[in-house]
Order: C-alpha cells, then structure tokens, then sequence
C-alpha cells in the first residue's frame, strides 16, 4: 500500500514559507521516523515541490492496508504524525501499487483489491 499524502505550506495563514518549511520538514523527519517503527512500514520519503516551495508529499509505503492502518493507532504514531496528518490537503492518499517497473525494465504486475472476487 503506498500513501501520498500532500501538504501546502505556504500563504497567508502560515507566514514566512522558508520558516514554516524548515519547520515543516522537521515534523515530517519526526513522523517519518515514529512510522518507520510501526510493523509492516516498508520505506519512506519527504519530497518538496520543484514549481512551488510550499508544496510538499510525504510518501510511505505498507506491506498491505491493514499494517497502515493499525500504525495510525499506535500511541507514538497518534503523538508525532497525527498532528501533522491532520494538516494534510483534502486529497485522495492511499493506493494500491498495480504495477511496478525495475531498472532495465522488469514489470510486475499485481490485482487489484478491488477486483471482482477480491476479499473487502
């Protein structure tokens, strides 16, 4: 399971974007690394925008849905990412990864969950 969840640190309501940016990226750090404890995190990523320095994406990815979902409710978690999360864009953030491609080519290919006959 991969998460993107996307951030706007910039505008009226947060000041100056090079100090609230710098801050940003340290809760980010934070909750990056209470997440990677959690059982079934597999990596992690901060990424800033290249057109916009206020616009940023914390990546994760899960052995499956449900390892993501228990991590959320750990107490670590509820006390360094939660907050954070919680000022994340209004956007679509968890997807199954159906296709992944290696370097030189290699494809593997996965069903999706949501296939017809797929457990819910």
């Amino acid at each position: 399971m991969i998460s993107v969840t996307h951030f706007a640190v910039h505008g009226e309501q947060f000041g100056d974007v090079a100090e609230q940016s710098g801050d940003f990226a340290e809760r980010a750090r934070t909750a990056l690394a209470v997440l990677a404890q959690r059982p079934g995190f597999l990596r992690g990523s901060l990424g800033r925008s290249t057109d916009g320095p206020g616009d940023w994406v914390l990546i994760t990815e899960w052995e499956n849905v449900g390892s993501y979902r228990r991590a959320l409710g750990g107490f670590e978690v509820k006390l360094h990412a939660a907050p954070l999360l919680g000022e994340a864009l209004d956007l679509p953030s968890s997807f199954e990864p159906l296709l992944e491609v290696a370097p030189g080519g290699a494809a593997l290919t996965r069903a999706s969950d949501r296939d017809p006959g797929a457990d819910d």
